[in-house]
């Protein structure tokens, strides 16, 4: 049986990945319908090898048309048309913030907690909506669940390095002018971004929050306690650099089990959509650059933490317009099919 998925987005970074992962994982879609703002109407988005999708506008599409919809174009449209599909009998795989924390929406990353979608959908009040979480949470909880299995995690420090596509397509294009504008002596005044993102790194992802944290820190705390488990402490320092690709995060846990080094990198090696790529000599770990365009979460310079008591630090890389966005997705998709959809 083939399923119709509409592509809301279908336009922006986000979006073009969604279409090639649900091209390169042979989704079984019997149409795929590519939508975004009626100036992009028209426009025309490879599908596989030869297929050719034409946008087509977001606005008066009617959902009903389609089993499931991969929404990546922002939280007002989301807030709008969400429901709207949902209501009309279409799932909806929402890649922005808007309903993450609602209670009543799965917030999904299939590897960690695919399993709570079977009881979602014996749900007959069910909203039809499931959220992709943020993309730097994305990757760190694939890395934790499989630790915190074994180990029982009860505190998680996390610095993040994000790459300019967090932002989308204007945010590439910025990091690229201003690039060139060095050399030319062309300045480009930002933006996307508070201040010059060229040579130079940001502490500074979405908006302040009151006690001083961002609004991105306080995602990867709570996003991380709704798919992982409530009871884990995390504190997050989100710093955007002038990678277009690529989303690296340094990771320090504490446990309440004593934890052996060489255990944790072996059960990290059997973990579903995780690659361990570290040894200690030259060229021995990921940078985003090499994670770019792969679909694992890859995690390297495992050692341990001696300033704790049950302490284990990695590095930890992925693609975050892959696993961060448009490849989760389509695995709730098709997680999706095989829990009652």
């Amino acid at each position: 049986m083939g399923y119709n998925v509409a592509v809301v987005g279908a336009t922006g970074a986000v979006g073009r990945e969604m279409i090639k992962t649900l091209a390169e994982r042979e989704f079984p879609a019997d149409k795929v319908f590519a939508l975004a703002s009626k100036n992009s109407v028209g426009k025309e988005i490879s599908y596989g090898e030869d297929d050719i999708l034409t946008v087509q506008s977001v606005e008066g599409f009617d959902f009903a048309n389609a089993d499931v919809a991969l929404f990546s174009a922002g939280s007002d449209l989301a807030k709008n048309l969400g429901p709207k599909a949902g209501a009309a009998g279409c799932v909806v795989i929402d890649n922005s913030s808007a309903f993450r924390m609602d209670e009543d929406v799965p917030l999904i990353v299939p590897e960690v907690n695919g399993h709570v979608l079977a009881p979602y959908f014996k749900n007959q009040d069910r909203r039809n909506i499931i959220a992709n979480p943020n993309c730097s949470t994305a990757q760190m909880v694939i890395a934790l669940k499989p630790l915190h299995e074994a180990f029982g995690i009860s505190r998680v420090v996390v610095s993040t390095y994000q790459a300019v596509s967090g932002a989308g397509s204007p945010a590439m294009d910025e990091l690229f002018e201003q690039t060139r504008g060095v050399y030319v002596n062309d300045f480009k005044k930002p933006q996307n971004f508070t201040k010059e993102i060229a040579f130079n790194v940001i502490p500074h992802i979405d908006v302040f929050m009151d006690d001083g944290f961002t609004k991105e820190e306080w995602k990867m705390e709570v996003e991380t306690k709704k798919i992982l488990d409530p009871a884990i402490e995390v504190v997050a320092q989100c710093v955007r650099v002038p990678v277009f690709i690529g989303h690296s995060e340094s990771v320090f846990i504490e446990c309440q089990k004593p934890i052996d080094e060489d255990a944790a990198r072996d059960i990290l090696r059997e973990a579903e959509g995780v690659a361990v790529i570290d040894f200690r000599a030259d060229e021995g770990y990921v940078t985003p650059k090499e994670a770019a365009g792969e679909d694992a979460v890859y995690i390297s310079r495992l050692r341990r933490d001696k300033t704790v008591a049950n302490g284990l630090v990695f590095w930890c890389v992925s693609d975050n317009l892959r696993k961060g966005a448009a490849l989760n997705s389509v695995q709730i998709a098709e997680e999706c099919l095989r829990h009652g959809l």
